[in-house]
C-alpha cells in the first residue's frame, strides 16, 4: 500500500504533526518508542467477550441469590432454650469447639401423615432420635453420642415459647418426651442439665428428611449379619451388603426390632452405621466440595429441617458444612451413653455409673474419645462465661442434713466403713452404703444443688478435683472408692477417665449389624 505524498517542496512534517512528534519527545513520561497513529476501534471480539462475562456474572449472581432465598425460605426456626440461662458467651461457628443437638422427630403432621396419626406424637412430638454432635475448634474430630429414648432423666422446668405456659420440672420420665410438652428448647436444657454441657445449637428432622437425604446422595450402603423382616417398619433386607434410600432407608433408622436384642440400643448401632457409611459416600464422591451437590442435598434438608435462630442463615449452615470438608473419618466417633435397666422398670434404662458421668466428664474437657491422651484442641480465642462470677461466697449449709452415701467399688471391703467414719466425723450425719461394682479411680459424684458439699466432701478425702463430677443419676453426693484408695488417699487421674470401648464405631469402620434372631428368614 503507497502511502500519500506530502506535498511540501521539502519534505517535512506537516504543522500539527511535527508539533504533537515535538510535544511527546518532550514528554517524560512518554517512551521513545511511542505510536502516534491514529486512535483504534475496540475489537469486535473484545466487545463480544465482555458482553459474555457480564450476562454469565449476572446469571451466577442471580443463581446464588435464588438459591439463597430458596433455602432460607426452607427453613423453621424455634428458640435454642425452654428457659435456661446460657453461663458462656455465643459460640463462633468458624473457630469455635461447637455442640449441635440433632433431633429426629416423630411427629405426624403433613408429609409425615403416613406414618401414623396425630394421636401418635403428642404436642411438639417426641424425639425419634437423640444425638450430640461434638466438633472440635481444630475441626479434626468429631463424637456423636446417642442417648437411647427410653433413658430415664430428669427434666427442667421449662417454658412453652409459643404460649408462656410453665411446666413445673420432672423426675424419671422417658428422655424422648422432653420436647412433647414445651418444645425443642426443653431437650436441649434436657441434655444440659444431664451432661453438664452448653449446646449451641440443635437441628431437628422429620421422618421425610430421611428419605429425601438418602434419595439426594444416591442410597445408603448398610450391611446385616443375616436376611431379615421386620413386620412394623416393614424393613426387609438380604444377607449382606445393600443400598437403601427413601422409604427402605427410613425403615432401617425407625427400626425398633430388627437389630441386636430387639432393644433400642440395637437400634442406636444400626443408626450409627447408617450415618458413618453416608459420611464415607459424602466424603469419597467429593459432595462437600461439590457446590451442584451441596445445593441438592441442602435443598432434600431444609425443607425438613427445624433449626435454632443462631444457626438459621444460609452462609452460617455452610460455614458449618465446611468445617466437616476435611475431618479424617476415623476421628468421627460415635458413642453411646452408658446405660443399664432402670431399678424402677426393667422396660426402661438409667444412666450407668460411674461410665456416664466419666463420659461426660471426659466431653467438658474436650478429650479425644478416639484417643484420650492426645491434647485437646483449643479455640483461637476461648469462649468466656456470659455471666461474671459471683465474689460472694455461697452461704454455708447445715452439714447434717446432707446426704453422703458411699460405694466401694476399691476391693477391699474395711475401706466402706473406715470412710463412712471419717465423713461422719466431719460432720456429715446423713452418711449411708451403696453396692458397687469394681472401678479403678476413686471419684466423688453429686446432683444437682450439691456441687459445695462435694467439694467439701472431696477436701476431706484427699480426692483431686477433677475427680469430682456432677451426675444426674446421684441425689445428694456420693463417694466411690475406686483400687486406687484401697489405702490411704486416692491418686489423681491425670485426665478424666474413659469407660474402656466407649466408642461403638468410627465413621471409618465398615460395620456389619447384628440380625435380631427372632426376624431373620430364611
Amino acid at each position: 500500500m503507497v502511502r500519500p505524498r506530502d506535498n511540501r517542496a521539502d519534505g517535512s512534517a506537516p504543522p500539527v504533526r511535527a508539533a504533537a512528534a515535538a510535544r511527546h519527545t518532550d514528554d517524560p513520561a512518554v517512551g521513545a518508542a511511542r505510536h502516534l497513529g491514529a486512535v483504534r476501534r475496540t475489537p469486535t471480539w473484545l466487545k463480544v467477550t465482555t458482553g459474555v462475562i457480564a450476562v454469565l456474572l449476572v446469571g451466577v449472581i442471580a443463581f446464588g441469590a435464588y438459591w439463597a432465598i430458596r433455602l432460607q425460605g426452607n427453613l423453621t426456626k424455634a428458640p435454642l432454650s425452654a428457659g435456661s440461662i446460657k453461663s458462656e458467651d455465643g459460640v463462633n461457628e468458624s473457630t469455635d469447639r461447637m455442640q449441635i443437638l440433632i433431633l429426629g422427630s416423630d411427629t405426624r403432621d403433613g408429609k409425615n401423615s403416613a406414618y401414623g396419626s396425630s394421636d401418635d406424637a403428642t404436642g411438639y412430638g417426641h424425639s425419634d432420635v437423640m444425638m450430640l454432635l461434638d466438633i472440635s475448634a481444630d475441626n479434626k474430630r468429631v463424637s456423636v453420642i446417642s442417648f437411647p429414648r427410653d433413658l430415664l432423666v430428669d427434666v427442667p422446668k421449662c417454658k412453652d415459647p409459643k404460649t408462656n405456659r410453665e411446666f413445673p420440672a420432672q423426675t424419671g420420665v422417658m428422655i424422648n418426651s422432653a420436647m412433647s410438652e414445651a418444645g425443642i428448647g426443653c431437650a436441649v436444657d434436657t441434655v444440659n442439665k444431664l451432661t453438664g454441657l452448653e449446646i449451641d445449637h440443635f437441628m431437628m428432622a422429620d421422618f421425610n428428611a430421611v428419605k429425601e437425604l438418602s434419595n439426594a446422595v444416591g442410597g445408603v450402603q448398610v450391611c446385616v449379619s443375616d436376611a431379615l423382616y421386620d413386620p412394623d417398619s416393614k424393613l426387609r433386607l438380604p444377607k449382606g451388603t445393600s443400598t437403601v434410600q427413601g422409604e427402605q432407608a427410613l425403615s432401617f433408622v425407625r427400626t425398633r426390632h430388627a437389630f441386636g436384642d430387639g432393644s433400642d440400643l440395637g437400634r442406636i448401632k444400626a443408626q450409627q452405621g447408617f450415618l458413618s457409611s453416608l459420611t464415607r459416600k459424602i466424603k469419597d464422591d467429593g459432595t462437600l466440595t461439590n457446590p451442584a451437590r451441596m445445593l441438592g442435598i441442602a435443598d432434600a434438608i431444609t425443607k425438613n429441617l427445624t433449626i435454632d435462630e443462631g444457626l438459621a442463615s444460609v452462609p452460617t449452615l455452610l460455614t458449618v458444612a465446611n468445617r466437616l470438608q476435611n475431618i479424617d473419618v476415623k476421628k468421627v466417633a460415635f458413642v453411646a451413653a452408658p446405660t443399664v435397666p432402670a431399678d424402677s422398670d426393667i422396660n426402661r434404662l438409667q444412666l450407668a455409673e460411674p461410665r456416664a458421668s466419666q463420659l461426660f466428664a471426659a466431653m467438658r474437657k474436650d478429650v479425644d474419645l478416639t484417643d484420650p491422651t492426645a491434647k485437646p484442641s483449643a479455640s483461637p480465642g476461648a469462649r468466656a462465661s456470659a455471666t461474671p462470677t459471683p465474689s460472694a461466697p455461697a452461704p454455708a449449709y447445715d452439714k447434717t442434713l446432707q446426704p453422703v452415701t458411699v460405694a466401694n467399688g476399691s476391693g477391699a471391703p474395711a475401706r466402706t466403713q473406715a470412710i463412712m467414719q471419717a465423713v461422719k466425723g466431719a460432720g456429715f450425719t446423713q452418711v449411708g452404703q451403696l453396692t458397687a461394682q469394681p472401678v479403678a479411680k476413686t471419684a466423688v459424684y453429686y446432683g444437682a444443688d450439691y456441687a459445695d458439699v462435694a467439694a467439701d466432701v472431696a477436701a476431706l478425702l484427699g480426692v483431686a478435683p477433677g475427680q469430682v463430677l456432677p451426675a444426674a443419676g446421684v441425689a445428694g453426693v456420693q463417694v466411690y472408692l475406686g483400687s486406687d484408695f484401697a489405702n490411704g488417699k486416692p491418686t489423681a487421674a491425670p485426665t478424666p477417665q474413659l469407660p474402656p470401648d466407649i466408642v461403638n464405631q468410627t465413621a471409618g469402620d465398615t460395620v456389619c449389624q447384628q440380625t435380631n434372631p427372632a426376624l431373620i428368614t430364611r
